[in-house]
């Protein structure tokens, strides 16, 4: 093979790169959009650290949050979403020591009224588990408000977190999904169309220019 023929080939190779790197560019683009529209909803979730939504910061510390109803789905456990009402075990578990030698308040509270509905006086639980059973269906299905409350020196600080009753995890809609499909096949077509023409033009003025 002489040193033309590998130049011609070295050639070759660099146009056909060329021509497969926007179409990979395209796939990639339309990939990572789509990916992006499709992920489900993350409305009620923390902040970005508390990517768990099972947890709740109280302080420094975290409590991790569990709600059994054996009646329905026996040992299976949710977190803010309880697709059930009725008799239900919320099981609070310490993540840190810290908080076994401070006192806490529990308390969970149907909203928007704001009414209580259990209540946990402040004390300091050594073994750093506690377990709340509530009856939700006395109340109904909706939203609820847990409080979990640091009481120091006859200061408080509170956090919460939203649990929603009787209801399924927030999921994509069947539109969000479609309308991603619209995208990625309009990309894909937008960039078809553009190399045809661009193939056109460039056939045109190879045409149109004189022979030397």
């Amino acid at each position: 093979m002489n040193m033309k023929t590998q130049a011609d080939n070295i050639q070759n190779n660099n146009k056909r790169a060329r021509h497969c790197l926007p179409w990979v560019w395209t796939l990639f683009s339309a990939f990572a959009l789509n990916l992006f529209l499709l992920t489900p909803s993350q409305a009620h979730r923390g902040p970005i650290d508390e990517i768990d939504m099972c947890r709740i910061r109280v302080g420094t510390e975290r409590i991790h949050l569990t709600a059994y109803t054996p009646k329905f789905s026996q040992g299976q456990g949710f977190c803010q979403y309880i697709p059930y009402v009725g008799q239900t075990d919320l099981v609070f578990d310490y993540e840190g020591q810290k908080l076994r030698d401070v006192s806490i308040e529990f308390e969970v509270t149907k909203e928007p009224e704001g009414t209580r509905i259990y209540y946990h006086d402040p004390e300091k639980i050594k073994k750093g588990t506690l377990d709340a059973s509530i009856d939700f269906e006395k109340h109904g299905a909706g939203d609820y408000l847990v409080h979990i409350t640091i009481v120091s020196g006859g200061e408080k600080l509170d956090s919460h977190l939203t649990l929603f009753v009787g209801t399924a995890e927030e999921k994509t809609p069947w539109s969000l999904y479609i309308f991603g499909v619209v995208i990625v096949a309009l990309i894909v077509l937008f960039t078809i169309l553009t190399r045809a023409n661009k193939g056109g033009a460039a056939k045109v003025a190879s045409e149109e220019t004189p022979e030397e």
